[in-house]
């Protein structure tokens, strides 16, 4: 079935127009070459009321206007915008069993034996690219968000949103799920219904509201940073690159640990005044340079991008659940060599991260990090191999924390997933991590073909060994 890319055209009168900021706008860029498409897969037990969570899916659109947007480019001016309409115009696209058995059927290979259908599902919606010709037809405007169900046997289903991340990151598309999820369930009423549909005005790029005095820095120092970053680039270990040549997509390897496990992580962590995340790229570092069989003694450079929700930190604070882009990102480097201690390495690595989110570099350094995937863009050559990898891995500084509730049993929810596409540029490996009833559940997102299935099964396999055995 085509998909239905764009809505019907409102009316001049009834579109509000918001140019996208400087963040936003290397979001645009990126998205059509393939990093940035997030996903929110949903696996249901029962078949959903289509037209109940079409009109839930509406009411969410209407109360967080940016949601219900198209994206707009303008050559003249080598800009995007946000076209929002009065209302919502969003249509669920399904899939029934037959339709969605022929997709499977095109995605299975002989080395997916082992892998689910709702993984499948998955990964082929983080491969649908509405936007792949934004930036290059500035004659057609292109919806935001997109809503799919497929069907499967056993009278299973999946619900797949994929959203534009330049309108919505990590943080908004949680906080759509859990509201979507209460609405669709309709277990708390009204009055609950009144809340969560408060109605969110149209937030402008987060540049705009980062607090005073945070964001300077002398035009000179800016320049050594730029070089800086451009030089240390160049030096970045990165893993095999098994074919840099083929057309890529993206693909997603799990990294699951039990409760006691998780517990046990958790609570060193603590005990030295770490994050998770410190944790989780400490052992992707020292899987890393493990599997490339290097001499104990040789070291390499590998860089860590950690992502920061900066909502509680900008002027005037936002809440929560406040739709868009608000995220921004330190870059870190670290020399590694075979026999680094996990602990160790994990607090070296939290606490550059730290160090510099406490110089304000989150903010000093946005523009630099934005021009510089913006330049990886339109010159992959300056990457190895055009590989267009700016880093080895790239975390969140805090974990999704999500606890099963009577609304998922309410609605037959058995599992789900959030993650975003990352084969165009980015890292190679992309963790997003949730700590689900008390159990680390990792979405590893990385380009394939550039690193294969086998190759990131045994990676993430040799960081889950890393982490149980600390």
């Amino acid at each position: 079935m085509a998909e239905q890319g764009s809505a019907a055209a409102a009316p001049p009168s009834e579109l509000k127009i918001r140019l996208a900021g400087s963040t936003e706008h290397s979001w645009c860029k990126a998205v059509p070459g393939g990093t940035g498409i997030t996903v929110l897969a949903l696996l249901l037990s029962k078949p959903p009321d289509i037209s109940l969570l079409q009109n839930a899916l509406h009411k969410l659109q209407n109360s967080n206007p940016i949601l219900k947007s198209q994206l707009r480019y303008e050559s003249s001016t080598n800009s995007y915008s946000y076209i929002i309409p009065s209302t919502s115009h969003l249509q669920i696209q399904p899939f029934d069993l037959s339709s969605t058995v022929q997709i499977l059927r095109h995605l299975k290979t002989s080395d997916l034996t082992s892998v689910s259908d709702f993984h499948l599902i998955l990964e082929h919606e983080i491969n649908q690219n509405s936007w792949i010709n934004t930036g290059t037809s500035p004659d057609s405007d292109t919806d935001i968000f997109f809503a799919s169900i497929y069907q499967l046997e056993n009278e299973k289903s999946v619900v797949a949103l994929r959203i534009h991340t330049s309108a919505c990151d990590r943080a908004a598309a949680l906080a759509l799920l859990k509201k979507l999820l209460e609405l669709v369930s309709g277990e708390d009423g009204e009055g609950t219904e009144l809340e969560l549909l408060k109605k969110m005005e149209v937030g402008l790029g987060i540049e705009e509201y980062i607090p005073a005095g945070k964001a300077s820095k002398p035009f000179w120092a800016r320049g050594i940073d730029m070089v800086g970053y451009g030089l240390n680039s160049l030096r970045f270990s990165n893993l095999k690159f098994m074919d840099s040549e083929s057309t890529r997509r993206s693909q997603v390897v799990k990294l699951q640990l039990n409760k006691e496990e998780t517990d046990r992580i958790l609570d060193g962590c603590k005990t030295r005044d770490i994050k998770l995340c410190g944790l989780l790229a400490a052992a992707g570092l020292i899987a890393a340079h493990s599997s490339k069989g290097l001499n104990e003694n040789q070291w390499e450079k590998y860089a860590i991008v950690t992502l920061i929700n900066c909502r509680s930190i900008l002027d005037p604070v936002l809440s929560p659940d406040f739709p868009g882009f608000y995220h921004s990102a330190i870059l870190n480097t670290h020399d590694v060599k075979g026999g680094d201690d996990l602990w160790d390495l994990a607090k070296r690595s939290y606490t550059s991260f730290i160090n510099a989110k406490n110089n304000n570099k989150h903010f000093t350094d946005m523009g630099d990090l934005n021009f510089l995937m913006c330049r990886a863009i339109d010159n992959p050559g300056l990457t190895p191999s055009s590989s267009l990898r700016t880093s080895l891995i790239s975390v969140f500084e805090d974990p999704v924390i999500d606890t099963s509730s009577t609304v998922h049993q309410e609605i037959g929810l058995e599992d789900f997933i959030g993650c975003a596409s990352v084969h165009g540029v980015g890292p190679s490996i992309a963790i997003f991590d949730t700590i689900r009833d008390g159990q680390l559940d990792c979405a590893c997102v990385y380009p394939f073909p550039l690193h294969t299935r086998e190759q990131m099964q045994e990676l993430i396999g040799e960081m889950k060994k890393i982490l149980v055995d600390c």
